[in-house]
């Protein structure tokens, strides 16, 4: 669906400045085999994008303290195009004749359009997509079938298809590769304050990959996905990140024996995973499982940072906070 998308948009878009549509990334839960919701489906795609002719895309790390996480902004710049020997003649290009360029094809740059002082804007660049795929859905196979409607989202595309039997939500992210590794800084939301010029980074496409090479080399009958799913259903409700399961599962994919992930070991999985849980809880402590990770497969590729970097303890928070610890604690 949404590789039909972009194969529409991008011929719409082939004689403007608006940022390249590459091919789009399954990623989360419905795309690793397993969900922790009961009820409508939702899949996660990663748009990636990449400058347009002209342009250059400069990711500059935000270095505030305050912020939780790896965030990022994408600087934009207008591509000087003049063969070396005649800088500062009178040569058409970007950086150089910006207006002379605008008149001539008759379209804005990308800092005309997407940017908020020279920096990607991230509603911005939501809003453009999403009244793109509005204007082009007609133009799709799908929409003799199905109907569509467009959720309210300012950090993500978010569609609803639904047709006399079932439906189904479709989560569009967009995002920037970092040094052609399996990282991306994409638009996902982190917390109400978050900027429209910050892109956090993102693990998304890597945790994919590990739980494909997972199905790869685990038993036929691997009860692993059973394992995750029934922990992120029950668990979910009593206030426990998704994510912070869907690590504890992954570190210990990581390090017991896939063969020991067999249907008849469930009971022991289960018990294993809830152990490390309260482990985890006790010591106010529960490792990243992407960065800093030197041991992964060797298919999942992460930039020289990435890879060197110290892992963020997920539940810092509950170091910080006693009453919140004490709560979690009750909880499990």
């Amino acid at each position: 669906l949404i590789d039909n998308f972009i194969t529409v948009l991008s011929r719409a878009l082939s004689r403007t400045f608006y940022p390249v549509l590459q091919q789009a990334i399954g990623i989360g839960s419905a795309f690793e085999g397993w969900t922790a919701r009961e009820e409508e489906v939702v899949y996660q795609v990663l748009v990636p994008l990449t400058p347009p002719l002209g342009h250059l895309f400069h990711l500059e790390r935000d270095t505030d303290q305050q912020k939780p996480g790896r965030n990022f902004r994408v600087r934009v710049e207008l591509e000087c195009r003049c063969p070396r020997e005649y800088q500062g003649m009178n040569m058409l290009c970007f950086q150089h004749h910006p207006d002379v360029i605008r008149r001539m094809t008759q379209q804005p740059n990308l800092l005309d359009t997407l940017c908020t002082d020279s920096y990607l804007d991230v509603k911005k660049t939501v809003h453009w997509f999403c009244t793109l795929v509005g204007a082009s859905w007609r133009r799709l196979p799908q929409s003799r079938s199905w109907h569509l409607v467009l959720l309210p989202s300012k950090r993500s595309c978010n569609l609803r298809l639904t047709n006399s039997q079932e439906s189904f939500q479709v989560k569009v992210l967009f995002g920037v590769r970092r040094h052609a590794s399996d990282i991306f800084i994409s638009s996902r939301y982190r917390g109400t304050h978050t900027p429209s010029t910050m892109w956090p980074e993102s693990y998304a496409v890597a945790e994919t990959k590990f739980f494909r090479h997972m199905a790869r080399e685990a038993p036929q009958d691997s009860s692993h996905l059973k394992c995750l799913q029934l922990l992120a259903r029950v668990l979910a409700r009593k206030d426990f990140s998704i994510h912070s399961l869907k690590t504890i599962v992954m570190h210990l994919l990581h390090t017991v024996p896939v063969s020991q992930w067999q249907r008849r070991h469930f009971l022991l999985q289960l018990s294993d995973a809830l152990e490390q849980l309260r482990i985890s809880l006790e010591e106010k402590h529960l490792e990243h499982f992407i960065v800093g990770n030197q041991t992964l497969p060797e298919e999942i590729r992460l930039p020289p940072d990435v890879l060197r970097a110290k892992p963020p303890n997920l539940f810092h928070g509950l170091a910080q906070d006693p009453a919140a610890h004490s709560q979690a604690m009750q909880a499990y």
